[in-house]
C-alpha cells in the first residue's frame, strides 16, 4: 500500500509521482500533520477525512484542476473541517547526505529550554541542536517521520555564508535524505538551500492539529 513515507521516499531518490494532474489521497501519518503536497502535475492529500469529501471539495474549487489541491479555497475548506490551523505554503527542498566533516565548529544544545528546541518539538520528533558562532541548525524528524532541518543566523552575522555553511553541515551531520520547507518568498533562504545542494522538489501546506 501506498503512504505518504513512501511518495517523499521515492521523491528523495528523483522518483516523482505521475504528472497525471492526478490527486493522490493517503491516510495521514500522525494525529499531528494532515496537509498537501503538490508536485509536477500531481497533488497528494494525506488526511483520515473521507476521500469522497476531499474530491468534492477539489471539484467545487472554481480553477483549473491541477491547481485546485493548492488553491486558498480548497485549503480554507480543509482546514475549517478539520479545524486545524496552517501557516503558509512552502517549498520542499531536499539533500542527500554528504560526506566529510562540518566546514564549521558545532556544538550540540543540550539545554531542552533552548528557544529553537522548544518550537522545533512542537513541530518534530527526536529534535536534536548545534550552535554555531551566530547562528543555530536544528534537526528533527517531522511530517511522516522524514528528517528534517531548519537553521537560524543572528542579524549580526548574516550575509557572511554562515547559513549556507549550516545547511551543508547538516547534510553531513546525517545518513538520509534531509528535508527542509522554505517559504517561496524568503528567496535568500531559498537561494541558500540551493547553494547547498538541496533540490526543490514540490510544494507543501501543512496542517498542523489546533
Amino acid at each position: 500500500m501506498e503512504t505518504l513515507r513512501t511518495i517523499l521516499d521515492a521523491a528523495a531518490r528523483g522518483d516523482f509521482p505521475p504528472s497525471d494532474g492526478r490527486t493522490t489521497i493517503v491516510p495521514q501519518p500522525s494525529h499531528r500533520d494532515a496537509g498537501v503536497l503538490a508536485f509536477t502535475a500531481h497533488a497528494v492529500v494525506f488526511t483520515d477525512e473521507d476521500p469522497d469529501w476531499v474530491h468534492a471539495a477539489l471539484r467545487a474549487v472554481d480553477c483549473d484542476a491541477l491547481a485546485a489541491p493548492m488553491n486558498p479555497r480548497f485549503l480554507a475548506a480543509f482546514l475549517e473541517r478539520t479545524g486545524r490551523r496552517s501557516e503558509t505554503v512552502d517549498a520542499m527542498l531536499v539533500g542527500a547526505p554528504l560526506p566529510g566533516e562540518p566546514p564549521l565548529a558545532l556544538k550540540e544544545v543540550e539545554d531542552a529550554g533552548h528557544p529553537r528546541v522548544g518550537y522545533a518539538r512542537r513541530r518534530r520528533d527526536e529534535v536534536r541542536a548545534w550552535e554555531a558562532d551566530g547562528g543555530v541548525l536544528v534537526t528533527g524528524r517531522g511530517i511522516a517521520g522524514r528528517l528534517e532541518v531548519s537553521v537560524e543566523v543572528d542579524e549580526g552575522a548574516r550575509r557572511r555564508g554562515l547559513g549556507r555553511a549550516l545547511v551543508t553541515a547538516a547534510r553531513q551531520l546525517v545518513t538520509e535524505p534531509l528535508w527542509a520547507q522554505v517559504a517561496p518568498g524568503n528567496a535568500r533562504s531559498m537561494r541558500t538551500f540551493q547553494a547547498a545542494g538541496y533540490r526543490p522538489v514540490g510544494a507543501e501546506a501543512l496542517f498542523i492539529a489546533a
